[in-house]
């Protein structure tokens, strides 16, 4: 069986603000939006993304973060330009050794707390020894958008 592309339901809070926050994320309107519902469906990556309308969503929980993974670093600055033209808060990383990967990455955060990154990987697998620029331990304790990658 091929899979065409991957599901994702988010319950949210204020489904205008999450629908503002997801057409700056992936770059597209809802092709469905009622009153409590919206749904993205997105070529690249290929995602079936929909917003129920929920009166509370439990922050944390088991998920520890979404992400989009990209083909280029010019891929993610393309990601940081759309977010910056949003007025969205973001957070930027650039060589970052993170799951054991060499990486460049953008994090942003949803209405209700959700944690994407847009990031490419650039060295598939180091070691500790190979890390490029690794954060410190104290780096990590002070930035929430370090400690979610490999939590």
């Amino acid at each position: 069986m091929a899979v065409l592309k991957t599901h994702v339901a988010l319950n949210v809070t204020n489904l205008d603000k999450s629908i503002t926050f997801y057409q700056a994320m992936f770059g597209v309107k809802p092709v469905k939006h009622k009153v409590d519902y919206a749904k993205f469906d997105i070529a690249n990556p290929p995602l079936n993304l929909t917003l129920n309308l929920a009166s509370s969503v439990r922050s944390g929980g088991a998920l520890s973060h979404l992400g989009v993974q990209v083909e280029s670093t010019q891929d993610v600055q393309a990601a940081v330009k759309r977010f910056r033209e949003a007025g969205l808060d973001l957070f930027t990383e650039e060589n970052t050794d993170c799951c054991y990967a060499l990486q460049d990455k953008v994090w942003v955060t949803d209405p209700d707390q959700n944690k994407w990154e847009v990031f490419v990987v650039k060295v598939a697998d180091t070691t500790p020894e190979q890390n490029v620029i690794a954060a410190t331990h104290a780096e990590m304790v002070a930035s929430p958008a370090l400690k979610s990658c490999c939590a």
